[in-house]
């Protein structure tokens, strides 16, 4: 299988399981306990039917969107993600210039693997920082500061971590950072060979967001106990308050699932929410975002730019989502796939893919713009 033979999310997938070591496959395959949030994602779309019209002239179509203040060419952008160049070397710079060629966001996550600085010098598209809250306030505000120096354009809270899901494939596999394999978890590096010699030939990953603040060298602190020792579990509304009057621009909560949160959001001046159940990878039995978007567009919609992560693999689900009310959508695993795949030429055909069908299912539609969806062209079965 090559990459010329994917066609959809379901062959990039395929095609990063035949490449990646299982436990590092399984990591971003994976969700937490039974699994039953991460399936329901997807399969929430497929309860809502699209109904088109017809003769609405359609030969130019405008794909575009602007979202807390960034013009996209597509409404779909690239979600922050960790780890990135353990799955390829390329990593976030394979992300970064994909969407940049797209024209589309990308996020860089506070366990990325390369430095904002680095990304910001290379690429010019709107950027937004994935920033988790440590216990230190010190910590918290130079980390802030650095972005702000870098010239980041959307701080991007992510909220719904306080602990860390309980994804029982890692704990089967023994994936972990530092790697702390089981017997079958070493035998399937064994079995994958062109990842390992890609892996010890390049330069040894590091987490450069944090490089400067925190020791995190395999004898000092793993990923899991930066989770369960740094971050700040007693986190509340006032302290994301006095966070979005620091940054003092864009500033946007991941992870917001109910009315109630995102109505706050609004009130201590957020500029934008994702409704996101982290990819199912959380709270399992959780309900999805796209069956909760509605609701919360219906609340804060005029008041906040809504957008909406977790499930997105095919154009018609994004083409729902912004029918429902959201002003764009994020994916990770979309690209995370590619990426493992073929680097960035991977997440560039991903994200063409992507777009291709989002043309197509607007005309299909009988939609010039993204204005013209609306929730007439929806029916919940």
């Amino acid at each position: 299988m090559k990459l010329t033979d994917c066609h959809n999310f379901q062959d990039f997938r395929k095609l990063a399981e035949r490449k990646l070591p299982s436990p590092i496959f399984n990591y971003i395959d994976g969700a937490a306990e039974d699994e039953t949030t991460y399936i329901r994602n997807t399969q929430s779309f497929e309860t809502c039917d699209l109904v088109p019209n017809i003769l609405r002239g359609v030969a130019d179509i405008d794909t575009s969107v602007k979202v807390m203040g960034q013009n996209l060419d597509i409404p779909i952008y690239c979600s922050p993600t960790a780890l990135q160049r353990l799955f390829h070397h390329e990593g976030e710079n394979a992300v970064a210039a994909a969407a940049d060629k797209n024209g589309t966001l990308f996020g860089v996550s506070s366990l990325g693997t390369v430095s904002l600085q680095e990304i910001r010098k290379q690429y010019h598209g709107p950027q937004c920082y994935q920033f988790y809250f440590h216990k230190d306030r010190g910590l918290n505000k130079a980390m802030l500061e650095n972005a702000k120096e870098v010239g980041v354009e959307i701080m991007m809270l992510t909220v719904d971590t306080i602990t860390g899901g309980n994804r029982e494939r890692d704990l089967r596999t023994g994936f972990s950072i530092p790697f702390k394999l089981s017997l079958k978890g070493m035998y399937q590096f064994g079995i994958k060979p062109a990842w390992a010699i890609n892996y010890l030939t390049h330069k040894k990953f590091s987490f450069p967001q944090l490089d400067d603040f925190v020791d995190m060298s395999d004898a000092v602190m793993s990923v899991g106990s930066y989770f369960t020792e740094m971050l700040d579990p007693d986190m509340n509304w006032d302290d994301v308050a006095e966070m979005v009057d620091f940054w003092d621009g864009e500033f946007c909560l991941k992870g917001v699932m109910s009315v109630e949160d995102a109505k706050k959001a609004v009130d201590i001046g957020c500029t934008g929410i994702v409704i996101s159940n982290h990819g199912g990878r959380q709270l399992d039995g959780s309900r999805s975002p796209f069956d909760q978007l509605g609701e919360i567009v219906d609340a804060v919609g005029d008041q906040i730019d809504v957008i909406m992560d977790s499930g997105i693999q095919r154009g018609t689900h994004v083409i729902k989502a912004l029918s429902m009310g959201a002003k764009a959508v994020g994916g990770g695993r979309f690209y995370l796939y590619a990426l493992a795949a073929a680097g960035q030429a991977g997440v560039e055909r991903a994200l063409d893919i992507m777009r291709s069908e989002i043309e197509r299912d607007m005309r299909l539609m009988g939609a010039k713009s993204i204005a013209d969806l609306s929730r007439k062209n929806l029916r919940f079965r």
